[in-house]
């Protein structure tokens, strides 16, 4: 590259973490600046050789680098596979011609096929801002998004990365929408299914808000990052895997739409269908199981939400050859006891175990997911899947299987908590009347779940258990006084996490 080019500048590295945000930081006197006429939030266009990127400009007014040069976040040195010292070329960048198809939705326009085709493989590609993004989340959220838009929704985050195929006719999966701490019954479902001889390949996600995503709980166990070739070698031996689908870009665009929906505190039926199916479906899924927790407090809140839900599940599944079964289930409360990455691993190796003590409602709700997956998958008599299920379950092939599947991904190791641990005592005596399960996993988040795998709650009083006073309601773990603090804070601030009514 011709270093006499105005538009060419020499990277310096400064370990700027932006998350997946693509940012330049040029001095606001520097050639490129006065030469295009850059100024703060431009969208720009930065190569290197043959590699491209579309970044952000933030503006330095300091000597804190000099004039030739320009700083990369962490993640836009990765996607430029750039190094401190190489010259990269700054230029405007080309207008979003499928832009315009977003603001003829906030007029009431519908999508076509070909519309939602560029916007998504425009959003792939990193041509649009987080504005831009939130503009399009936006007009899809509520009910802006009709049945035919949904699919081609679907179809659009399916072709946006890598697939996966088995040469299998059936291929069988499952995903709960939501909303439910605790609610981990994925690495108990698997095993099951797997021991009776389906195939089910399983790419979860990590939490964005919630204190623990389904991935980041098995990792506590087992490496989840796993290449498509990995992938294939691990369903190949054990006929199911548990891995992070992020790690092979499976409807990769779909991350950064959620991203970005989850700041806004949007939801949008339509694009949670085309999420969850888009995904599905690259991982070369041909039967998916939906569960539907329904609560006052879960992320769906009354039974004809659900039933809608359900409609457009089946519909937009019929559309791109997948069959899709709902279960509509109770999200009144958390499922188990444990409430971030590890204490959740824990109740799921106590029901693999068949511990004593075992959490009751989320090995029946593994139970009956599974049964339902063994009747789709012809491996059960219509009616005897629960009974199948649970057999294997409890005979322990689920737990031998569990094991062999974790070796093959690199190997189990048992969980650990957080050392620091707090009770949180019931002021009166009473029956618990309700939970509130977006509050209780506010706490779990601010006690440092997840990105403190042992941090979290250990929950002791579900709906209709009698409590005395002074006896714990549910246990906080952290790994620092600090956080520990932030959470109690919250919890003082905050009436009727758990209600108490007089027996």
């Amino acid at each position: 590259m011709k270093t006499d080019n105005s538009n060419v500048l020499r990277l310096r590295k400064l370990g700027i973490d932006t998350h997946t945000e693509n940012i330049i930081f040029m001095r606001s006197n520097c050639q490129v600046c006065r030469s295009e006429g850059f100024t703060a939030n431009t969208r720009v266009a930065v190569n290197r050789g043959p590699d491209s990127i579309i970044a952000t400009l933030n503006v330095i007014t300091s000597d804190l680098i000099d004039e030739d040069e320009a700083v990369l976040s962490e993640v836009a040195f990765n996607k430029l596979h750039a190094a401190e010292g190489d010259l990269v070329m700054v230029t405007h960048m080309k207008p979003i011609l499928s832009f315009s198809e977003v603001r003829a939705k906030m007029f009431g326009n519908k999508f076509n096929a070909p519309a939602i085709d560029q916007i998504i493989n425009d959003i792939s590609h990193g041509l649009y801002s987080k504005i831009e993004i939130a503009a399009f989340v936006t007009v899809c959220s509520g009910d802006n998004l009709a049945l035919d838009e949904v699919i081609y929704l679907t179809r659009a985050m399916i072709n946006s990365g890598s697939t996966l195929s088995w040469n299998e006719k059936l291929v069988i999966d499952k995903h709960c929408v939501g909303g439910l701490p605790g609610n981990r019954t994925t690495p108990i479902v698997v095993p099951i299914v797997a021991a009776a001889g389906l195939i089910i390949p399983k790419t979860s996600s990590r939490a964005i808000t919630s204190p623990a995503g389904t991935a980041d709980v098995i990792e506590i166990m087992t490496p989840v990052t796993l290449s498509l070739e990995q992938i294939r070698e691990v369903v190949r031996q054990e006929g199911g895997c548990m891995v992070w689908g992020g790690a092979v870009k499976l409807s990769p665009v779909d991350d950064l739409i959620i991203a970005v929906e989850k700041a806004l505190d949007v939801d949008s039926a339509g694009q949670m269908i085309a999420s969850v199916l888009s995904k599905k479906a690259a991982a070369g899924s041909t039967h998916t199981i939906i569960d539907i927790p329904v609560g006052l407090t879960a992320k769906v809140r009354t039974k004809e939400e659900a039933f809608l839900l359900e409609y457009y599940f089946r519909a937009v599944g019929l559309a791109i050859g997948m069959e899709v079964e709902v279960m509509i289930t109770d999200g009144t409360q958390p499922v188990g006891r444990g409430i971030g990455p590890a204490l959740e691993a824990l109740d799921v190796l106590s029901v693999l175990r068949n511990e004593a003590h075992a959490p009751a409602d989320l090995k029946e709700r593994a139970v009956q997911l599974a049964g339902l997956m063994l009747e789709k998958g012809e491996a059960a008599e219509k009616g005897k899947g629960v009974e199948r299920a649970r057999a294997i379950l409890e005979s322990g092939q689920a737990l031998e299987k569990f094991y062999r599947i974790c070796q093959a991904q690199g190997g189990f190791k048992e969980p650990e908590v957080a050392h620091l641990q707090h009770d949180v005592l019931a002021a009166v005596s009473g029956v618990v009347r309700s939970v509130d399960n977006r509050k209780l996993a506010k706490v779990a988040k601010l006690a440092g779940a997840p990105k403190s795998p042992g941090a979290g709650i250990l929950f002791k009083a579900p709906v209709g258990s009698t409590v005395k006073q002074g006896e714990p309601l549910f246990t906080i773990y952290s790994e620092s006084e600090g956080e520990i603090s932030y959470a109690l804070s919250y919890l003082h601030s905050s009436n009727h996490i758990v209600e108490l009514v007089s027996p």
